[in-house]
């Protein structure tokens, strides 16, 4: 789900992909990969039209903001993955050792204003309460009582991610875990 060309919610894995679609675009990927000899963590983005066409979008060599939802999903650490690969190991894991377990959904916090058409806002976080210890659930953020979000970066300001069983489960627990926060 997006606003304003910026993703808000993020899935793993993408209910309306079949399986085999899902097999299929993972050896195009992997194709493509080998055709450029890489061997790291990374993401080939397609799009698909309402008759499941697919087409290449891009490639990034670089962790996503949505990499969660996939470390939800796989039980990877995709960053320490990257690190050790730049560190002159190799990566420690294939294509083969990936298993989707479960479904995970990512919520993007914003500091925006949504009466000023969600326009970034700037201000002082005085108080601030994020559940910790729940069993399939993440929170990311750098947020703590007295921080000032600054106007000089993007207004994402934590991410929390629920993982469950399957997504009517991982929707249950985002709610819970938003309601919260």
């Amino acid at each position: 789900i997006q606003r304003n060309k910026q993703k808000l919610i993020e899935e793993s894995p993408c209910d309306l992909v079949s399986e085999e679609e899902r097999q299929h675009l993972g050896q195009i990927a992997l194709r493509a990969v080998n055709a450029i000899d890489y061997h790291n963590t990374g993401t080939i983005e397609f799009l698909m039209d309402s008759d499941h066409h697919f087409y290449f979008m891009e490639m990034n060599t670089r962790i996503q903001v949505e990499h969660t939802v996939t470390e939800m999903v796989t039980g990877i650490d995709l960053v320490k993955a990257q690190v050790k690969v730049a560190a002159g190991e190799p990566l420690p894991f294939t294509q083969n050792d990936i298993q989707i377990n479960g479904h995970a959904i990512e919520c993007r916090i914003n500091a925006e204003d949504p009466a000023r058409n969600f326009m970034p806002q700037t201000g002082n976080i005085d108080y601030l309460y994020l559940p910790v210890g729940n069993l399939g659930m993440r929170i990311d953020t750098a947020l703590y009582p007295g921080v000032t979000i600054s106007p000089f970066y993007d207004s994402m300001i934590a991410k929390v991610i629920a993982l469950g069983k399957d997504r009517l489960e991982a929707i249950e627990k985002i709610k819970r875990l938003l309601n919260e926060t």
